[in-house]
């Protein structure tokens, strides 16, 4: 992973960390000792990170209504659309986010706890584009910047004391995103979100450089 992130957007300072663990300082309550405890963790300390961002810049974060859990084809509606198995999506109508727990947990137990941190993140990343009133041209461009979202996201809880590394980490974070690449470059496809390559460098470009970067 090294090796990737320093080739595509410079040196890593630190390595992010997907095995959470509470601190002192921690604002939330729940423990990255499982994977349920690793959801709940991920979710308030990401929230927790853009309070403090919209705060320093002088606005308001706005916490999302909901945070639901489904299971394949009972998840909820958004707006007209179905949920579908075997994802986890932001829903501007409702301003809530929902996730499919036997996919992520199968990925969660197959390619370790960072599944959580680069997922949970992302989706809220989604949330942040929908405060700011982010317009894109192309999907790609709305799913690779809540990859750089994510990637900031965990960096400043490493720098802020709120995670630590373990391990392992980096690969497990980079393994993710290549899991979840398209196939193709096809970046103007309707529901492109980046090749494995292109989204591992955005994270990398958030991790290094902040939110600012992305």
């Amino acid at each position: 992973m090294t090796t990737l992130l320093a080739a595509s957007c410079g040196r890593v300072v630190e390595s992010p960390s997907a095995p959470a663990r509470r601190t002192p300082a921690s604002p939330c309550d729940e423990r990255g000792d499982t994977f349920a405890g690793d959801v709940k963790l991920a979710r308030c300390l990401t929230e927790w990170f853009w309070e403090q961002r919209f705060q320093q810049a002088g606005e308001t974060y706005r916490p999302i209504t909901r945070f639901v859990a489904y299971h394949g084809e009972d998840g909820p509606d958004c707006g007209d659309q179905k949920s579908v198995p075997d994802n986890a999506f932001y829903c501007p109508y409702g301003h809530f986010v929902a996730f499919d727990a036997t996919w992520l947990q199968e990925m969660y137990d197959r390619m370790g706890d960072g599944s959580v941190y680069v997922v949970i993140p992302h989706e809220l990343g989604h949330a942040v584009q929908a405060q700011l009133g982010t317009r894109f041209r192309y999907n790609a461009e709305r799913e690779l910047q809540a990859d750089c979202y994510a990637g900031a996201t965990l960096s400043g809880l490493i720098r802020a004391g709120m995670i630590k590394e373990e391990s392992g980490d980096e690969s497990e974070l980079l393994t993710n995103l290549e899991a979840a690449g398209d196939p193709t470059d096809a970046w103007w496809a309707p529901d492109a979100h980046g090749t494995p390559e292109e989204r591992q460098t955005s994270f990398a470009q958030g991790f290094n450089e902040g939110p600012s970067a992305c």
